[in-house]
C-alpha cells in the first residue's frame, strides 16, 4: 500500500467561533482507496501558508510512501533541511499527516487506533470545557460576561455541572502579550480569586477547577497567583509562565500545592522531557495537532507514566484532533481528562459524519477502525475561510498593569 495523492480544507468555523476561527484539514488517499484524515494544528502563519508547508511535506516526503512506516516517515520529516530541533510549524504539519496514516493503518486492519498503541484501557474517558458563553450572550470572541463577571461565570459552571461534567476552565487573568511574561496587577489577581470563590460556592465539591493561563506571567508573578487560588483547590494551574522555559515553571511548581499542567505549545518528546526532568509539571497536555502525532504522543505518555504524571489532551481546534486525542487517551493507563468544545455538538457535529460520542460528562471511545471519524467533505467545502488572520492572536505590544 502506498499513498498516492492528498486533499487539504481550510474551513471557516462559523458563530459562536469555539474552538477557533478556522479549521486545517487534510485527507491522504492510498493506492487501494483507503483514505485517512487529519488535522494540523499550527497557529504561526495564516492558513493558506500552511496549507503550502503541509503540500511540501507530502511531496518531498508522504507521496508514494508506506503508510504503515511511521518511524521513518517522522524522523525524515523531523530531521528535514538539517533541522533535527522542534519546530513548532513543522511538527504541526507532521502531526496531520502522522494522524492521517494512522488512520489509513487502522482501516486497513480493521482495528481502532488505540488497540495497535496498546489496547483500550479506559471504556470511557472523562471530558472538560471552557466556559463559553450562551447563543444569546455572544461569540468566543467577544466581550461577553462570562470572560470577565464571576457571578455570570459561576452561573455558567453550575449549568455544565448540570449537563454532567466534573471539571470546568476558565481564565480571567487577562489577555498574552508578545511581551510577556510579567506581572499580574492587583485588579487580575484579585478578579481570579473572584472567579475560584464564586465558581466553587455554586458547584461545590461536584466540580474540578482548572484554572487556565497561557504563560503570561513571570515564576514571581505566578506564585503570587497561585497563593490567590489555593484556598480553591484547583485540580490544575495551567501554564502559568511561558513554554520557552521549563526551568522557570519549575520554581512555580515547587511553590504551590497546585499542580502544575503545560504543553499545549510544546512538540516532541524533547520538549515533554526536559519538563519531567525538572519536575515542572504533573500533568502533560499535548495537542495531537502539533505534537508530532500519535507515536510521539504516546512515547510522552510513557515517559510521564515513568514520573508519575499525567497526561490531559488539550484541544483548541476542530474534532479530527480530537478524535485523535481520544485514541491516545483511551491506550494510556495516565490519562486523566480530556478537553473537548463543549459536548461536542454545533458545528463540531456537523464536520463530521457520525459526531463524536459524549454521555454525561465523558466520552465514549470509538469502536470503528481507524480514528473513528470521517469528515464530511461536502460541510467542509462549504465553509471555506479566506481570511488571513492568525488562530490565535496575542496583544502586539506590552499591557499595563
Amino acid at each position: 500500500m502506498k499513498i498516492t495523492d492528498i486533499k487539504t480544507f481550510v474551513v471557516g468555523n462559523p458563530p459562536p467561533y469555539f474552538g477557533g476561527r478556522y479549521f486545517i484539514f487534510l485527507k491522504l488517499i492510498a493506492d487501494n482507496g483507503i483514505e485517512g484524515v487529519g488535522e494540523v494544528y499550527a497557529a504561526t502563519f495564516a492558513p493558506q501558508t500552511i496549507v503550502a508547508m503541509i503540500r511540501d511535506v507530502f511531496a518531498h516526503h508522504v507521496l508514494g510512501a508506506d503508510p504503515f512506516r511511521i518511524e521513518t516517515l517522522w524522523r525524515n520529516v523531523y530531521g528535514r533541511g538539517y533541522s533535527q530541533r522542534p519546530d513548532i510549524s513543522l511538527m504541526g504539519v507532521l502531526s496531520g499527516l502522522e494522524m492521517a496514516c494512522w488512520d489509513i493503518i487502522g482501516k486497513a486492519v480493521e482495528k481502532p487506533v488505540y488497540e495497535l498503541l496498546g489496547g483500550k484501557v479506559h471504556e470511557r474517558l472523562r471530558s472538560y470545557t471552557y466556559l463559553y458563553p450562551t447563543a444569546d450572550e455572544g461569540h468566543a470572541y467577544g466581550d461577553v460576561a462570562v470572560y470577565r463577571d464571576p457571578d455570570v461565570a459561576a452561573e455558567r459552571a453550575a449549568s455544565y455541572v448540570a449537563m454532567g461534567f466534573t471539571a470546568v476552565k476558565f481564565d480571567p487573568s487577562g489577555a498574552y502579550s508578545t511581551f510577556d511574561p510579567r506581572q499580574p496587577s492587583l485588579e487580575r489577581l484579585e478578579l481570579s480569586a473572584a472567579f475560584c470563590r464564586r465558581i466553587r460556592e455554586a458547584v461545590g465539591s461536584t466540580c474540578d477547577l482548572l484554572f487556565g493561563t497561557h504563560g503570561q506571567f513571570t515564576a514571581a508573578g505566578a506564585i503570587r497567583l497561585a497563593r490567590r487560588l489555593e484556598p480553591y483547590d484547583p485540580l490544575w494551574f495551567e501554564e502559568p509562565t511561558p513554554p520557552e522555559m521549563p526551568e522557570e515553571m519549575a520554581r512555580v511548581a515547587r511553590q504551590t500545592t497546585i499542580p502544575i499542567a503545560t504543553g499545549e505549545r510544546l512538540t516532541t518528546k524533547y520538549e515533554f522531557s526536559r519538563v519531567l526532568d525538572l519536575q515542572a509539571a504533573a500533568i502533560l497536555q499535548m495537542a495531537l495537532g502539533r505534537v508530532g502525532g500519535l507515536l510521539e504522543a504516546k512515547k510522552i505518555a510513557g515517559m510521564a507514566e515513568a514520573h508519575y504524571a499525567q497526561i490531559a489532551p488539550h484541544l483548541y481546534c476542530g474534532p479530527v484532533e480530537g478524535a485523535a486525542n481520544i485514541q491516545l487517551s483511551a491506550c494510556s493507563p495516565n490519562f486523566l481528562i480530556l478537553e473537548g468544545i463543549e459536548n461536542w455538538t454545533g458545528f463540531h457535529a456537523d464536520i463530521l459524519k457520525k459526531p463524536i460520542r459524549w454521555e454525561a460528562g465523558y466520552v465514549i471511545p470509538p469502536s470503528e477502525p481507524g480514528l473513528g471519524v470521517e469528515l464530511d467533505e461536502a460541510v467542509a467545502l462549504a465553509h471555506p475561510y479566506d481570511g488571513s488572520d492568525l488562530h490565535l492572536v496575542p496583544v502586539f505590544g506590552p499591557i499595563d498593569p
